[in-house]
């Protein structure tokens, strides 16, 4: 008797939710079909509003070519790409009309194109419109705690919308890494849409941190100590990264900088068939045109580090490991050190990374030896690289390193990351011959940096020059030449 009843129970409740499914079936079509017909009218209203505020001469309508950089004066190697892109572009397609969506707003755009003179030695030939965003703080990680990557991508679509508002292009290029603007470009806009990707947003490397329960900069020691939350951590990371990747397939036309950023991408993406390695600029010549010295002329030795103050450039293991070299007992007297760090701030945040630096040293009781330069102009890194050594980077997994670039162009003698980049693309053998130095830790880091100072200066030479001759193919010239060839297919 109860199991009949148990049984009559369990078919009405089943009966009960199959007369929903109809009436449920169809409220959710309507919905979806509702939602089609608004983001319909949407795109129509923003092609209707393009078309008012297109530009023409003689009847004809010019191509208007946007670029999303909200972060263009920051002064880094994406924005040397921002700039020089925009001057292949200028010189192939003058007629065309050339956007920049920013949200510094408290310059001016002429302050920015000054600033890009001063930090990267580039003039545009053609005027650009900067198009100037308020909301830009939806960007910033420290405005989510918790859930950064999910926050700042919505964050990006808010600051996307915004852009789109206040001008609709005809071709889009995300430059900065944000990829959840190009659905919305693509499909609301109507634009064709391109992207240059330094990093992606998230990778297979950052899921075997969380994997793997490593601390690091975007991985907590709480969440590495408890199982349970290191598992909620993963399935979010794997959940965004297919989300990730739907947006990003999006694009038209994808370029990565490098082929640690190919791999990953052509992982997330699947967008292999328009997917291309396009090396970023680094100012070769201006480097090239330092003369190199056989000898030190001066007593002791500089060390240069140049890479924008953000956390995944991981400075303090750079003034751990000077600290180390410092301590060493050494046989004899070792000749004056010191450690500079030059780079670029852009915001608060960087700001007071800055000033966590300056206390590092402190505490390690190098402050002596340790000097910061922020925001500097080309000729004064000039003339710091001219004079240095060793030339320091120390970000695990960069995805190119224009810096690692710069200072093996200078002369100095390298010593980078053993990941990513540098280690896949930049220090590596030419002619057979060495071209600078890898390490992954701190001690390894102090240890190399002691092989390379007791060195001759003969032998220390002979890596210089062959640094040197290496680095032509990251030019401005060859980096103009595979843009170009890679954004063609948008202007037709």
């Amino acid at each position: 008797m109860a199991a009949a009843r148990g049984g009559w129970c369990l078919c009405e409740i089943l009966r009960f939710f199959y007369s929903l499914f109809l009436p449920g079936l169809i409220v959710c079509g309507t919905l979806c079909i509702c939602l089609l017909v608004i983001l319909w009218g949407i795109r129509l209203l923003l092609q209707g509003k393009k078309k008012a505020a297109s530009p023409s001469k003689n009847g004809k309508n010019h191509v208007v070519m946007a670029f999303f950089h909200p972060y263009c004066s920051a002064g880094g190697g994406g924005e040397r790409v921002l700039w020089c892109a925009l001057r292949a572009l200028q010189k192939k397609y003058p007629e065309a009309v050339y956007v920049v969506y920013t949200g510094d707003v408290n310059v001016s755009g002429q302050q920015i194109l000054e600033g890009a003179f001063r930090r990267f030695n580039i003039r545009l030939i053609r005027p650009v419109r900067f198009v100037f965003l308020r909301k830009r703080y939806l960007v910033e990680d420290s405005l989510y705690p918790h859930f950064t990557l999910l926050g700042q991508s919505l964050g990006s679509i808010l600051l996307g919308w915004e852009a789109l508002m206040q001008c609709v292009p005809d071709v889009y290029i995300d430059s900065m890494g944000y990829a959840f603007t190009l659905p919305l470009f693509k499909y609301l806009g109507g634009c064709r849409v391109g992207s240059y990707v330094h990093y992606p947003t998230v990778s297979t490397d950052m899921l075997s941190v969380v994997q793997n329960q490593n601390a690091g900069f975007n991985n907590a020691a709480f969440i590495t100590r408890n199982p349970v939350l290191s598992k909620v951590k993963l399935a979010y990371y794997r959940i965004f990264a297919i989300i990730y990747g739907l947006a990003g397939s999006c694009s038209d036309v994808v370029m990565v900088n490098s082929s640690w950023t190919l791999n990953h991408i052509l992982s997330l993406w699947k967008a292999g068939n328009r997917t291309s390695v396009v090396y970023p600029p680094c100012d070769v010549q201006a480097f090239l045109d330092i003369p190199l010295r056989e000898a030190e002329a001066a007593p002791g030795h500089l060390l240069v580090s140049v890479g924008q103050f953000r956390p995944e450039k991981n400075h303090p293991l750079q003034i751990r490991a000077f600290a180390k070299l410092l301590n060493e007992k050494m046989a004899e007297p070792r000749p004056l050190l010191k450690l500079l760090l030059i780079g670029g701030c852009r915001n608060q945040d960087d700001e007071r990374r800055v000033d966590q630096l300056r206390r590092l040293s402190e505490d390690l009781g190098v402050q002596e030896a340790v000097e910061f330069k922020i925001n500097i102009p080309f000729d004064e890194l000039k003339n710091y690289l001219s004079e240095a050594t060793i030339g320091l980077h120390s970000m695990q997994n960069e995805h190119f390193g224009i810096g690692v670039v710069e200072c093996m162009a200078a002369g100095t003698v390298i010593l980078a990351h053993d990941s990513g980049g540098p280690k896949l693309d930049i220090v590596v053998p030419h002619a057979g011959a060495i071209t600078g130095f890898l390490a992954d830790a701190e001690e390894g880091y102090a240890e190399t940096m002691a092989c390379i100072l007791s060195m001759s200066a003969e032998k220390r030479l002979q890596i210089r020059n062959n640094a040197r001759a290496s680095v032509s193919r990251f030019s401005d010239q060859e980096f103009e030449v595979s843009f170009l060839s890679s954004v063609e297919s948008l202007f037709k």
